[in-house]
């Protein structure tokens, strides 16, 4: 399940999509929008920004912005910075690997393979999926 911190991301980041073009938005408007508490989307939008997803411009008409395109940011960039490794188990992880505690032999282990094709749907889906995607369809 995705965390809450998560949905906020995700909220965040398609209000910033729609708005490409009309400048930086107040966090205060984008917290309104989309009903997240304002401490909390602060921290957020600052993690984002570290990521390389935003920017920002301080003063009156100051505010978040996308500094990539929204086609160019997917959800598994996303879904991984917020809740780590996109696998269930770390034996079929791709960036997190860990033997399997419970597998005798692992390459005959049909539990990997089950949550191996999870995994794969997964991550596939997530990377195809855009900005772009979620605020046009």
């Amino acid at each position: 399940m995705l965390s809450q911190k998560t949905r906020y991301a995700i909220l965040a980041l398609t209000r910033l999509a729609r708005e490409v073009g009309n400048g930086a938005i107040l966090i205060s408007d984008i917290a309104r929008s989309e009903s997240i508490p304002q401490r909390y989307l602060e921290a957020i939008l600052l993690d984002l920004k570290k990521l390389g997803m935003l920017g920002s411009k301080l003063g009156k008409s100051g505010g978040y912005y996308l500094i990539r395109k929204p086609e160019d940011i997917n959800l598994s960039q996303i879904v991984r910075h917020f809740e780590g490794p996109i696998a269930l188990v770390p034996c079929v992880s791709e960036k997190a690997y860990q033997p399997c505690e419970f597998c005798k032999n692992e390459n005959e282990c049909k539990l990997k393979k089950v949550f191996k094709d999870i995994r794969d749907y997964s991550y596939d889906r997530l990377q195809k999926t855009n900005l772009l995607d979620l605020i046009t369809e």
